[in-house]
């Protein structure tokens, strides 16, 4: 062997040596470590011992003296009784035979002294030991990253006071348990009282703290004292748990967590600001029942929702609203609002992304099918995009009944542009405050044709019949030959669906049809592709539905749209059938051209395929003088300002930008008024003379037609007090259409055959299409009158009058009317 490896071998044999050495210093000093403690622990024990003793001698002697006092008082009370009565020798009587109180037996009380202090002690030596097991696991395992055993148990009594339901009631009755039993042993072992007594005094010093003043001696005044600073700590934290219940309860309440517990309530999910209008037309609704419930639930806080109702200051008219907090994604919280037992269930969208809004509407529907316990009414969803309808209605079936604001509205502002005059009639027919549409079944109309229908009703006027063979179809203006069957129902336009009933049919005197003299309408080319057994009932039947002295021949029409909307291309499509050949639709706003062929495109519209109308764009602001007067605007038959969608987030903002642009406009056209006459020809449009309302409303002074389209309808009396623009109230007018939805689905379908472009709608007609100037008739003539036309008339209103009346009264009564009346049809497009 080398040096080397000699060298190598004694470090190597030092290194081990000195391990060794390390290894059995650490385990001694461990050793050592516990040693102490043990002896530690020892010591604290025997002193503990010591103590206890001493305080049990001096309770000993206490007693021992306590007994000769009271030895001593029984014979001094003996004594005076023998004295008084004379009769007993004094002398015979011992000590013994004196009657005392059976004592407890001192070895009894030792140990109830001593289970008591140990028990009390108890958790301090656990604490301690669980404390030094963890510091030992420690060192031993040389890990500090261990939890220590009193954080463990730490966590575990969190859990349960967090995760247990009844945990902090169930902590302070045991507390409160082992108060009592401790301080019963304690008072046991101090006191002469019995077990049984000695508990029901520790009870009586935690009930009232002011008990423990009657104690005598060092010993039961320590452990009174001690047992009534404990029964103020266990009632204070009773007072606690009481008052954090009633808080928790309160604010439960506050915000809206608690269950709502409701039947045949309408129920409405999300917030907008259509709410308002809203409500006030299901109270008008519930106002003949007496009022109703309505239950609100949106994610805001409840408060905030109450105060916000509170701000809108409408008679409820007997219908409670009830507020509660929460996400209609959530089953828990649709439960909460009672879902299931609901009558009509409306969804809001949401304010802001059309598809966004459409988005969650969806998710809520698919939410609303998923209750387990079903549903019991019928969902209505408001929708931003037509596109998506199909989506929805796909998901939720035949629960769901949808309403598209937004193309609703484009097109009632079509309407109103061609027809001034229509939004307010609109307004009486879909709100509950005038006369709406209601369906009912009548036998003892089964067998009736239509025509007798028609005047069978002095209260009501019927305007289709949901036809029982076809699956309950409801058929818009029918033919006058149509027999009730059973089953069938009426449609009617009535005050109420409690004010109404048919009765005998009037005698109607004079019914002829006045024919006058129109211009001649160009000839029409008519292409049938395939055949039909009918074909010869088709060919009769259009022969005489198109005289030739009836019908007027359209003229061009040049109409200007002020800002854009996100359905900007249903709204072509619509004005393009509607328009005569050669129109002109003119579209001012701040979307670049480019980028406007392009969303047109992608909404689905071929520009090049346009028939009627021919598009003209103009880029501007239309908040910006000089950008409309570069404008023709004294040229334009209507004018459509539409809520930009820009700003059609904020209510208020999109109506100030609306009303600026309606004063600019007004404002441009009065200063350009005189030129107009050298600068345009008259346009004809339509059969109302020019001192008819309509036809004030036409041409406005030689203005144009202006409908603006309002979001806030507040807004109303601005627009309706300076009497500058025929408007139409867009929120109100939706939440009309949710509120007759949600009172009854079948109505849907009514009004979408009204919005829609095929089928019947509104009309405004002129009186001369029905009589000559002067002429007494009573409204049920006229009706009859209006159906040779295949129209049905439904309400009027006179040239002296500010305000259409739909369904009026006495109608089988005579009046004279003029020229300048117009009456209001339900009759197919033309």
């Amino acid at each position: 062997m080398s040096n080397d490896d000699a060298v190598s071998s004694e470090k190597f044999e030092l290194k081990e040596a000195k391990v060794t050495a390390t290894g059995k210093n650490f385990s001694g000093f461990l050793r050592g470590r516990l040693r102490v403690r043990w002896q530690l622990a020892f010591t604290v024990a025997i002193l503990i011992t010591v103590l206890s003793s001493l305080i049990h001698k001096n309770f000993s002697l206490h007693k021992e003296v306590t007994e000769l006092q009271d030895k001593i008082s029984k014979l001094n009370v003996r004594l005076k009784l023998c004295n008084l009565l004379d009769s007993i020798d004094i002398h015979n009587s011992s000590p013994e035979d004196i009657p005392v109180d059976d004592l407890p037996s001192k070895s009894l009380k030792i140990a109830a002294l001593a289970v008591s202090i140990m028990l009390l002690s108890l958790p301090f030596f656990f604490l301690k030991y669980v404390d030094y097991v963890s510091n030992s696991r420690r060192l031993l395992d040389n890990n500090t990253e261990e939890v220590s055993l009193n954080k463990q148990l730490a966590y575990r009594v969190d859990v349960f006071l967090s995760v247990t339901p009844y945990a902090k009631p169930l902590a302070l009755l045991v507390a409160t348990l082992l108060l009592i039993c401790l301080g019963g042993l304690a008072l046991f072992g101090v006191t002469d009282d019995g077990l049984a007594d000695s508990l029901w005094l520790s009870w009586t010093y935690i009930a009232d703290s002011g008990n423990h003043a009657n104690s005598e001696g060092i010993g039961p005044r320590l452990v009174s004292v001690s047992i009534s600073f404990g029964g103020m700590l266990i009632f204070a934290m009773m007072l606690g748990l009481v008052s954090d219940a009633i808080s928790e309860k309160f604010d439960s309440l506050r915000k809206g967590r608690s269950e709502v517990v409701e039947r045949n309530h309408t129920l409405i999910l999300g917030w907008s600001d259509k709410l308002g209008s809203l409500l006030n037309q299901l109270a008008i609704a519930n106002e003949s029942l007496g009022g109703g419930t309505v239950v609100v639930m949106a994610e805001r806080d409840k408060e905030e929702m109450e105060l916000d109702i509170a701000k809108m200051e409408f008679d409820f008219r007997g219908t409670s609203v009830i507020c509660r907090s929460g996400s209609p994604l959530i089953l828990a919280d649709l439960k909460k609002v009672s879902v299931s037992k609901a009558r009509a269930i409306i969804v809001l969208a949401e304010d802001g992304n059309a598809d966004q809004s459409d988005a969650r509407a969806l998710r809520t529907v698919l939410s609303l099918t998923g209750v387990k316990e079903g549903l019991r009414g019928h969902i209505v969803v408001e929708l931003s995009d037509l596109d998506n309808e199909v989506l929805v209605k796909l998901v939720g079936g035949e629960l769901v009944e949808t309403v598209v604001a937004h193309d609703v509205i484009g097109r009632l502002m079509i309407q109103c542009a061609r027809q001034p005059g229509l939004a307010q009639i609109w307004e009486d027919i879909l709100g509950f405050e005038n006369c709406e549409f209601y369906i009912k079944r009548w036998p003892q109309l089964d067998g009736l044709q239509f025509e007798d229908v028609l005047i069978s009703f002095p209260e009501a006027i019927p305007c289709g019949v949901k036809v029982a063979s076809r699956g309950g179809k409801i058929i818009l203006n029918p033919e006058d030959s149509y027999v009730l069957q059973e089953g069938d129902e009426v449609l009617v336009i009535a005050e109420d669906d409690d004010t109404y009933s048919p009765s005998d049919l009037p005698m109607v005197k004079d019914a002829t049809f006045v024919y006058i003299t129109r211009p001649a309408r160009k000839p029409q080319k008519i292409l049938l592709c395939g055949w039909r057994r009918d074909i010869d009932d088709m060919i009769v039947v259009w022969r005489g539905n198109l005289p030739k002295d009836e019908v007027i021949q359209k003229s061009f029409e040049r109409i200007l749209l002020c800002g854009w909307r996100r359905d900007m291309e249903d709204m072509i499509m619509v004005l393009d059938a509607f328009l005569a050949d050669g129109s002109e639709l003119w579209m001012f706003n701040e979307v670049p051209e480019k980028e406007r062929e392009r969303k047109l495109t992608d909404g689905g519209l071929d520009i090049d395929r346009l028939v009627n109308i021919k598009l003209v764009n103009r880029e501007g602001n239309a908040v910006i003088r000089r950008h409309l007067e570069s404008l023709p605007l004294e040229s334009f038959d209507s004018i459509l300002i539409l809520a930009d969608e820009s700003v059609e987030d904020s209510a208020i903002q999109a109506d100030s930008r609306s009303l600026a642009t309606l004063l600019l406009i007004r404002d441009i056209q009065a200063k350009r008024l005189p030129y107009r006459e050298a600068l345009v020809s008259q346009v004809h449009r339509g059969s109302f003379s020019q001192g008819s309302w309509i036809g004030e409303m036409q041409q406005a002074s030689d203005k144009s037609v202006i409908i603006s389209e309002i979001l806030d309808p507040r807004t109303k009396n601005l627009l309706s007090m300076s009497k500058i623009s025929d408007y139409v109230l867009s929120n109100e007018l939706v939440s009309m259409a949710l509120a007759m939805v949600a009172e009854d689905r079948q109505i849907n379908d009514v009004l979408e055959e009204l919005f829609a472009e095929e089928g019947n709608e509104l009309h405004i007609r002129g009186a001369d299409l029905y009589l000559h100037e002067g002429d007494e008739l009573s409204f049920y003539e006229i009706l009859l009158r209006a159906r040779q036309r295949r129209e049905i008339v439904i309400g009027y209103r006179l040239a002296d009058t500010e305000k259409a009346v739909i369904n009026p009264s006495a109608k089988n009564e005579r009046r004279k009317w003029s020229l300048k009346d117009v009456f209001v049809v339900i009759a197919e497009k033309e």
